[in-house]
């Protein structure tokens, strides 16, 4: 037990910049190679759907479940005043949601503590199970949960670390797409209920605006990100 809280608590060494930029590439491949992205975007949706539910419980709503169907759209239910700024935050918080989990992630490996990195993400995966409500959402956290046990528990140091930021490239650069596939829905005349659209009922703002709002945080946290990693200079 000493070991394994040490190996929590303690910095591993910086992964070489050729490791960092080779685990982005393979993030980006994952993200434009659309054969593979039907399955990645998974746990784009997961990340989104969590940052739902995480706002929900902060502002007081309260969590009736979470769904993930394997078109990858999904669905989080929560009980609570249908209008006003809690219900605002919550519709706000899925886009940026993937972005914003990427930029913690990239401060936490830029301290180079990966494994406590590691570790608490499948913290979250068993925290957010719990609010799993279909087999499909279940199996698809139960898969990712395992693939992330499994490097934690058996991996290398290089490997855990090589592994963590290939998780934190990934939701930093899939989060734009994702942004800019609502986009798409919208224009081709389905998403109608999307986040954007029922911000745009709640306050009013056009729900291009919103759209709008969620590919530049997207962004800015992906260019902040890019910045920790260390292949660009603060």
């Amino acid at each position: 037990m000493s070991e394994f809280w040490d190996s929590i608590t303690s910095a591993q060494p910086e992964p070489s910049l050729r490791v960092v930029i080779g685990t982005g590439v393979a993030a980006l491949l994952l993200i434009a190679w659309r054969p593979i992205w039907r399955h990645t975007r998974q746990v784009v949706t997961i990340a989104h759907e969590g940052a739902h539910g995480l706002i929900a419980a902060l502002v007081g709503r309260k969590l009736s479940g979470i769904r993930l169907h394997s078109d990858t759209s999904g669905v989080t239910a929560s009980r609570g005043k249908p209008t006003g700024a809690g219900m605002i935050a919550v519709l706000l918080a899925g886009y940026p949601g993937p972005a914003l989990f990427g930029l913690a992630a990239a401060f936490v490996l830029s301290r180079g503590y990966a494994v406590a990195l590691l570790w608490g993400l499948l913290v979250a995966l068993v925290i957010l199970l719990l609010q799993i409500r279909n087999l499909f959402g279940l199996w698809s956290v139960l898969v990712f949960g395992a693939i992330v046990f499994g490097v934690t528990w058996w991996g290398s140091p290089l490997v855990q670390s090589a592994f963590a930021h290939l998780l934190t490239w990934f939701l930093l650069l899939a989060a734009p797409r994702a942004v800019l596939e609502l986009q798409h829905s919208r224009r081709g005349g389905q998403g109608r209920s999307s986040d954007a659209d029922q911000l745009r009922r709640l306050t009013g703002v056009p729900a291009l605006l919103w759209v709008g709002a969620f590919g530049l945080v997207t962004l800015a946290c992906l260019a902040v990100g890019v910045v920790w990693s260390g292949v660009l200079p603060g």
